[in-house]
This record gives C-alpha cells, structure tokens and sequence, in this order.
C-alpha cells in the first residue's frame, strides 16, 4: 500500500538521524564549531555560545538516504535532493566561515543569494520543461488556475524558494523550534502528495519529517547541537521545491504561515525603525519578542510549533476544498 512508504521512509530517517545523531556531535565539537552568540539578541542565550552548530547534517543525510532506499521511482527525487543538498551546501559554507571568523556573520548577503538563486534555477527549470508541471498557480481554496508566461513565473518561483529558505532560517532562532514546525509543515505535505498520487513526494516529506524527529532529540531545548544555516536554508528549499513540483506554489504561505510571520516580523521591525525610529516588537524575529515578554523559550517553542500545525491544516483544508 503506497501510504505505508511514507511510514517506512519517516521511521528510516528518523532512526539514522538519532543514531547518526552522537558520533555527529562529538565530530563538531572536536572540530570547533561552537555557536557565536550575537551580542544584541537575549541575554538569556549567550549560555549557548559553544554549542556545536551545522548540525545541519545529521538531517539532510538521514532524509536524503531514507527517501533514496524507500522511494519506489526516482523521476523526481533526484532534483528536490539537489535543492536541498545544494541549498544545505551554501548553508555550511556559510556556518564555515562563521566558525572560521569567530563572528555570527559568514558569507555575504550577495554570495549567500546568489548561490540559492543557482540551485533553484534548476529546479525551475525542471518544472518548465515538465509536461506534467508547467508555469501555472492554483488559487487557494479554489480550483481556478493562474496561466503565467514563463518568465514571470521563474520570478515567482525563485522568489518562494529564496524566500522560504530564508524564512526558516529567521525561525531558526529557539531550540527546537525550526525542527518542530518542519515536521508539522512536513506532515501536511506528506498528506498533500500523497492526495496528489506523487508518493516519491510523499516518501521525501515524510523521511524529512522523520529526520527531524531524530535531531529534535538533540535540539530540544537545552540544545546539545544547533542545525545552523545548513540545515535552515536547506530545510526551507526543500519546502519551497516541493511546492513547486506538486503545484502548490500558493498553498505554501498558509502551510508554512509560522515562517510566513516570522520573516514578516523581521521586514516591519526594521521598515518601522528605518521610517520612524520606533520599533514595533520588543526583537525580532517574532519569537524573541515573546521572550523578551515573559515567556520561556521552552513556551515559545511549543505554541509556535502548535501553531505550525494548525497552518498546516488549514493548507490541508484549502487544497482538499480547491478540488484538486
């Protein structure tokens, strides 16, 4: 039964996450990659300066094998791994030079941009040259389809990938928390393609979900290990690339609507600072804000990742509703 490949591919993943998981940790530590803590963010996380960071790896590996050994075709794997790898690529060379300079800033914003925008090239153009894909958007909710030329769809397209990436990277800021809403954004896109009758998607969805579970046992808070930006920016792509293969570009803002807010938090604290001198949170991103109101991280983390999940039921409800 195809809905019992995802389960194998979750359990997978999620097992060589958790046994990849120690010898992973000890590696990064020997080899220095202790977190830089920035100085302007809450006090109460500069005890995690040191934590091993580009923890990344131990779940890009595990959702990269599990989906490679259960997947039962590879017409498309092949390509959402290379977003995922690639976009983790630009991430660890981001965290190198982090730990390399001993500073919280690695590559420039250019370079950093510049590679997402190469590796998500070629995922669009897979998408263009795909009979079964094409440059059209579904409208949420509705079964109205949006024909588009090619070029303004390649904006677009590249705008959701860049833009994911780094909206789970800005969540990426609590321990645990960009782990836990993945999963449940994961989930709901297992359950979406698998709807769709794409079970090599539903195999990759469900084995990042799985790889996620597993590093959360060493990313719950206190954080034995951080997935830094190569796991962030990868993560992210890999949502962005999965929209675009199953078509559901559109669906991915309320799917993904936790990044949706936190990337949105980040743009109007610093418009409002830039325009009127006043800041609209106490700090962004949107988590801090609530940790500088009183709430522990531990809260934050909880109701974030309860709220990734009730978006990605709401994704569920526009796509069954659209009729597709």
């Amino acid at each position: 039964m195809n809905w019992l490949l995802p389960l194998y591919s979750a359990l997978v993943a999620a097992v060589l996450a958790l046994v990849l998981g120690p010898p992973t940790i000890r590696a990064l530590t020997r080899l220095g990659t202790g977190q830089n803590v920035r100085g302007d963010g809450p006090r109460t996380h500069l005890k995690k300066a040191g934590t091993p960071s580009m923890g990344g790896i131990m779940i890009l590996i595990p959702a990269a094998l599990a989906a490679a050994l259960v997947s039962p075709s590879k017409e498309i794997l092949p390509y959402i791994l290379f977003v995922m790898l690639g976009f983790g690529l630009v991430g660890l060379l981001d965290d190198f030079l982090k730990v390399a300079r001993g500073k919280s800033l690695g590559l420039r914003a250019r370079d950093k941009l510049l590679g997402q925008i190469l590796v998500g090239t070629v995922a669009i153009l897979f998408v263009l040259t795909n009979p079964k894909l094409g440059s059209w958007l579904q409208v949420p909710f509705t079964a109205t389809r949006i024909q588009l030329s090619g070029w303004l769809y390649f904006l677009i397209a590249q705008f959701i990938l860049v833009g994911t990436s780094n909206a789970v990277n800005l969540t990426d800021g609590l321990d645990g928390l960009a782990a836990g809403s993945i999963t449940a954004t994961a989930i709901s896109y297992t359950a979406i393609c698998l709807l769709l009758g794409q079970v090599e998607l539903a195999v990759f969805c469900a084995a990042l979900s799985g790889a996620c579970l597993g590093f959360s046992w060493f990313n719950s808070a206190p954080a034995q290990v951080f997935m830094g930006d190569t796991g962030s920016l990868a993560l992210g792509g890999a949502l962005a690339a999965v929209a675009l293969f199953t078509k559901t570009e559109l669906f991915l803002p309320i799917l993904g609507g936790l990044y949706v807010l936190e990337a949105l938090s980040v743009i109007g604290q610093v418009l409002s600072f830039r325009l009127t001198g006043k800041r609209i949170l106490r700090m962004s991103p949107l988590h801090h804000h609530f940790e500088l109101g009183g709430w522990a991280e531990t809260k934050v983390v909880a109701r974030f990742t309860l709220t990734s999940v009730l978006f990605g039921i709401l994704g569920l409800l526009a796509f069954v509703f659209g009729g597709r």
